[in-house]
């Protein structure tokens, strides 16, 4: 009876998981109509998306009955995982891969444990590995898009930035201009996620607590205290990032190592 039930679920989410990748191919074929090439890059996102969540599902199954401090070694995986994959979106950027595990590190890490601390987040690995990987996924969002602005940035004013070099100013305040636009430029989602919070969209994780038997009131105060702490870790994580960064396109000389085509 447990197994029928089992491979029914099986097939009912596999089903459900083609008809939505199709939804995402059918958007990627009409952009392919206008010259944007995207099919390779979603093909391989969504099958590694699919293997790695169905492999993380099955792990979380048996660290279930492990003692919560095991839910940190998954977390720390997590955060070089998040930090290699940011990293992608800085594209001949030095030592994007450092600072973006750095960044996140300090921005995710730092907010999962003062919440955890403070009792915020629960401990069992069934509450702190979820919300944290939350938390770890938007600070490697954010930060992706904090390097891949700064990058654009850099690259499209090289010429404004090498001349005030050229009249002795320092490296750090000729590229300070654009570490503040993409400061402000990554927390955009984060922001727009709080201000529509309940109007536009109403979270799953609210749904779920719900569901689950919750008070909807009490739910949905949960739901905004993690979208609260969303916010504080990817603020923290594009700070920390975009303050590391702007060291590493400066050589010691104040000379501007990042270059179009690198």
């Amino acid at each position: 009876m447990l197994k029928t039930w089992f491979h029914g679920q099986l097939q009912l989410g596999l089903a459900q998981a083609g008809v939505a990748a199709l939804a995402a191919l059918s958007v990627v074929l009409l952009a392919h109509r206008r010259g944007i090439h995207l099919e390779k890059e979603l093909v391989i996102a969504m099958a590694r998306g699919l293997v790695q969540i169905v492999a993380v599902g099955s792990i979380l199954l048996l660290l279930l009955r492990r003692p919560s401090w095991t839910s940190v070694f998954l977390l720390l995986v997590m955060i070089v995982a998040a930090g290699a994959t940011s990293a992608r979106r800085a594209k001949g950027m030095p030592g994007a891969f450092e600072v973006s595990t750095g960044a996140i590190a300090c921005g995710a890490g730092s907010v999962i444990a003062l919440m955890t601390l403070l009792g915020v987040i629960d401990t069992p690995i069934t509450a702190l590995v979820p919300v944290g990987s939350m938390l770890i996924a938007n600070a490697m969002n954010t930060n992706g898009l904090a390097l891949n602005r700064f990058r654009s940035d850099v690259l499209a004013h090289v010429g404004e930035i090498e001349t005030e070099l050229a009249l002795v100013a320092d490296g750090k305040s000729s590229v300070a201009p654009y570490v503040q636009v993409s400061f402000e430029a990554s927390l955009i989602p984060a922001i727009d996620s709080l201000r529509s919070l309940g109007i536009v969209w109403i979270p799953g994780l609210m749904a779920g607590m719900m569901l689950s038997g919750a008070r909807p009131v009490y739910a949905a105060v949960y739901q905004f205290v993690v979208l609260a702490m969303i916010f504080a870790s990817s603020g923290l994580t594009s700070l920390a990032s975009t303050l590391l960064i702007r060291t590493r396109v400066m050589s010691p000389a104040d000379q501007l190592i990042l270059r179009p085509g690198t």
